[in-house]
């Protein structure tokens, strides 16, 4: 268990570090859509390395709406679910902390709540939209996000092909909801940079709590139904040899 714990740590560390950092570095670099994109690519980029690298050891979730989702879907012990949220926290902490840190460290400049990839609504959203697109869009697209996980992993091997889609969803996603809240799609992620900004970051922090499980949730109902229609379509057609049967054996 210490070794799954510690890689969701290291993961979701890893996951804030790069992510938000794409733009934190950058800042003043890149006109302001140009870095928003650059922020998208860098969080699909190292959600695929992390999940290539990591599924093997935790299940490379990183994000407490993914784990949420694989527990409603049954697919993750519900035992486990605190002590690994507990450690997505952490290090989505550590790494916007660290961030925080780095991104100080040029003379006369203060990294800001976009820089930093704090999330927001209203006045504080990137193109100022109000709570109910917000609630929208990061309910939609962690629910897209977490069933496109729940649909790759659902084999016992995951090829790299998956981990590959995972980041593409991701990016995907985080396209979308940038304009709109920053793109949370995770509570961990949100946390980590508005603990470290405080404030109205952790005024608003609820929302981005709130919107990912209920949208992780809403996969893990829905991935389980899916399959099971997909199967029952699948499922072969049985020769029943009597008049009337789906497939009347024929004599030759």
């Amino acid at each position: 268990m210490f070794k799954k714990i510690l890689s969701e740590c290291v993961g979701t560390f890893s996951l804030v570090f790069f992510g938000c950092g794409s733009t934190a570095l950058a800042s003043g670099y890149f006109r302001t859509d140009l870095g928003l994109i650059c922020q998208a690519v860098a969080f699909g980029l190292a959600a695929t390395t992390l999940v290539y690298v990591l599924r093997p050891i935790s299940g490379a979730h990183f994000n407490p709406a993914v784990t949420v989702g694989f527990a409603v879907a049954n697919r993750f012990s519900v035992r486990d679910l605190i002590p690994t949220i507990a450690a997505q926290v952490c290090g989505a902490i550590a790494g916007a902390w660290l961030l925080y840190v780095v991104a100080s460290a040029r003379p006369g400049v203060l990294p800001g709540p976009v820089a930093l990839g704090v999330n927001g609504y209203g006045v504080h959203s990137p193109a100022r939209y109000q709570l109910h697109a917000a609630l929208i869009v990061e309910v939609l697209m962690t629910f897209v996000f977490v069933l496109v996980n729940l649909a790759v992993t659902s084999g016992k091997r995951m090829r790299a092909s998956g981990a590959a889609l995972i980041g593409l969803s991701l990016t995907l996603c985080s396209l979308l909801a940038i304009p709109v809240t920053n793109a949370s799609l995770n509570p961990a992620r949100s946390t980590g940079p508005a603990l470290v900004m405080g404030g109205w970051a952790l005024d608003q922090l609820w929302l981005f709590w709130a919107a990912p499980l209920a949208g992780g949730v809403l996969a893990g109902f829905f991935y389980p139904t899916l399959q099971r229609n997909a199967s029952a379509d699948n499922s072969p057609i049985q020769n029943t040899g009597r008049v009337g049967g789906v497939l009347d054996k024929q004599p030759l």
